[in-house]
């Protein structure tokens, strides 16, 4: 009866039927390159046999640094097929940071793109677990991998090597339980050390439908890659806009010319962003009116009341969502309100700013005390904000004290405090793990202050995040140096980009005398950061 009534959830069954229901129609679109449905879904089947037959046994971990180009669309389809875990790394990390990705999940073979490729070997040097080392060529960015690249590691090959490799059988488009792993996604870490969060095939075949409902897809969709697909596998994206028929448009770089070239070029309808990608979009020379409107769906601080109107007049529609990487990407999104229209428009945009309620395949989204109580729902008193359910991660990988932490009491802890209004919607009031939402990415203040304790002069750091107008709030880091010691602002700033990725590294070092303090001797961190957005009215949260 099992068979018949019940077929375990798998996103590799959206790429399967979109290539059978709309085999030539174009599915990705890169520079001059296009694939069909039945191409993209050919090209995805090479792969994962080409990955079988390197060694890639079930449940093993294959890692990916790519920009978002055709080969990390594919991945997303090709990995789990061949019964492999995909780990899709920040492309803007350090080469140690990568290294500790690569060392903690185990992959068995890492694939790069033909640019970061001198990272990635830096990275991959004394990995054991890394078998194969990878390297694409993207040929509409005219970089070649030249012969001597080859013999900088034994492990090292081409795109095309691997993928002239041939499996003995064709491989199922299904899974035998979709409570298996299809990603593990690294977070940007709130301890210093990111953590490995599983994504099921059943969690990732969901939450596309969430993506699909919510940010309004069809089977005309053109979605414009400008979020990185290794951010929470792109919110779904990957599997969403294949599930529904759609046509992805893979970007190299985030411009904002290219993009706007792309938009008209390719008649663009959709697009995720961050609001600083939005202000990028905006602020471009090329901006204009829009051919066509297109939707964008963006998470973190909210786009304000006057990049709204300056959106709509463009012709972009705003869906604003929240999540994190445990709830594959957004969980929540500001449902609009048919009578909301007719207020005025900064009234209306204050409640578009919040983060509104739980998606359509979510299981619940609360905001608790300390007891696990519903706080009042008055968009006064403030909780933590928790949810469960179907698109909640299964665990951290390798870390069941910090998946018991996480799920206590039988909710997943965001460790985000909001409020809850009285027509349901959530509001977000502070990080409660000071996390920095810097441009969208999250900067973890811990691991910025460890970066700069490692610097021999540095007594003591406290980091905050602090206002700025192009990317929400930025990292600003207050140093106690060591007595008889001496360094420059300069001198620390330029210490931490050698141990963390440079966009984490504050831009401003205050090298003061004393740092406030509780009785026990704890940094108040609060007082900084409230004397940093002392004038600025609320630290922008999302």
């Amino acid at each position: 009866m099992g068979a018949v009534s019940e077929v375990p959830l798998t996103p590799l069954s959206f790429l399967e039927r979109s290539a059978r229901v709309w085999p030539d129609k174009v599915a990705v679109i890169y520079g001059g390159q296009r694939l069909t449905y039945a191409e993209l879904a050919a090209e995805a089947a090479q792969v994962a046999g080409a990955l079988r037959a390197s060694g890639v046994e079930p449940g093993d971990r294959v890692a990916y640094l790519l920009p978002n180009l055709p080969e990390m669309l594919v991945a997303h389809f090709a990995v789990p097929l061949a019964g492999g875990v995909l780990v899709a790394i920040n492309t803007r990390l350090t080469a140690e940071e990568i290294s500790y990705i690569l060392r903690h999940s185990g992959a068995k073979i890492l694939v790069a793109d033909a640019a970061l490729l001198p990272v990635a070997l830096d990275a991959a040097k004394g990995v054991d677990t890394v078998a194969q080392l990878v390297v694409t060529a993207d040929a509409e960015a005219g970089a070649r991998v030249a012969g001597p690249d080859l013999e900088a590691d034994p492990r090292l090959v081409s795109y095309s090597e691997l993928a002239a490799r041939h499996a003995a059988d064709p491989l199922p488009w299904s899974v035998p339980d979709d409570l298996a792993p299809i990603a593990i996604n690294y977070t940007s870490g709130t301890t210093g050390r990111p953590k490995g969060v599983i994504y099921t095939h059943r969690g990732a075949y969901l939450n596309s439908f969430a993506q699909i409902i919510h940010s309004r897809h069809d089977e005309n969709s053109v979605y414009l890659w400008t979020l990185p697909m290794f951010h929470c596998n792109g919110w779904c994206g990957p599997w969403a806009v294949t599930a529904i028929g759609g046509t992805h448009v893979c970007l190299r770089e985030v411009r904002g010319d290219a993009i706007w070239q792309q938009i008209r070029e390719h008649g663009v309808t959709h697009l995720n962003a961050a609001p600083t990608v939005v202000s990028t979009i905006l602020n471009s020379s090329a901006a204009g009116p829009l051919p066509r409107p297109v939707l964008i769906t963006t998470a973190g601080a909210p786009p304000s009341p006057t990049t709204i109107a300056e959106m709509e007049r463009m012709g972009f529609t705003v869906v604003h969502v929240y999540g994190l990487t445990e709830t594959y990407g957004p969980i929540t999104f500001c449902q609009f309100q048919p009578h909301w229209a007719g207020l005025a428009a900064d009234r209306r945009a204050a409640l578009q700013a919040r983060q509104g309620v739980g998606m359509i395949t979510a299981g619940g989204v609360r905001v608790v005390d300390e007891e696990m109580a519903d706080v009042p729902a008055d968009g006064t008193t403030m909780g933590e904000i928790v949810m469960r359910g179907n698109t909640v991660m299964a665990a951290y990988y390798l870390d069941p004290e910090a998946t018991a932490e996480a799920f206590r009491g039988g909710w997943f802890h965001s460790g985000d405090l909001g409020v809850m209004f009285p027509d349901g919607y959530i509001e977000l009031r502070d990080r409660a793990k000071d996390i920095v939402i810097s441009g969208g990415e999250n900067i973890s203040t811990v691991e910025v202050e460890e970066a700069l304790m490692s610097h021999p002069c540095v007594l003591e750091a406290a980091v905050v995040g602090v206002p700025d107008e192009k990317w929400g709030e930025r990292p600003k880091a207050f140093v106690m140096l060591r007595a008889s010691t001496s360094a420059t602002e300069q001198e620390l700033i330029a210490h931490v980009k050698t141990k963390i990725a440079g966009y984490k590294a504050p831009r401003e070092v205050a090298i003061t005398v004393e740092l406030p303090k509780t009785s026990t001797g704890k940094i108040q961190k609060f007082v900084l950061r409230e004397k940093e957005w002392a004038g600025h009215g609320q630290r922008v949260q999302g």
